[in-house]
């Protein structure tokens, strides 16, 4: 081909480090805008983003130009950088290192979409620890239990 073309849906988690400094409620629609304008600048089309107090999940179409681990990276560094500018609350904020990215087929981009939408109802009635284990035995990853749930 002359070209490269690509369309990988991609669903993002990720979860704030020690679970000492939480995200706001009053906060969180500004992050997700922010995190959204990330992944505009790294040419990735933000789908859905929403989380709760101490998670997040993006889904969206990723740029043929960039790998996943850059674009997490780059999420993590300039959403945390941000949060801190916003006041006193948010200076010790911190992203755990980790992540987890899942494909995501174009047959389901939407149930997937209302899935991230309904996560505050959702987590009324799953821990964020059962949902990560519920994704890992869905997508058969191998984990290390050991490691999974260190704070970095």
């Amino acid at each position: 081909m002359s070209q490269s073309l690509s369309k990988l849906y991609i669903h993002i988690v990720f979860h704030t480090k020690g679970n000492t400094t939480l995200i706001r409620t009053k906060d969180s629609d500004q992050l997700y805008s922010y995190i959204a304008g990330i992944l505009k600048k790294h040419d990735s089309i933000p789908i859905q983003i929403n989380g709760t107090d101490n998670h997040i999940h993006i889904l969206c179409v990723m740029s043929k130009n960039i790998a996943l681990a850059t674009l997490v990276q780059q999420i993590k560094a300039s959403s945390s950088g941000w949060l801190k500018t916003l006041d006193d609350y948010y200076r010790e904020f911190a992203w755990q290192k980790g992540y987890a990215g899942f494909s995501v087929s174009p047959s389901v981009h939407e149930k997937t979409s209302r899935y991230i939408l309904n996560q505050q109802e959702h987590h009324k009635k799953m821990s964020f620890r059962d949902e990560l284990l519920m994704f890992f035995k869905k997508y058969r990853i191998e984990y290390d239990e050991r490691y999974l749930w260190l704070d970095d």
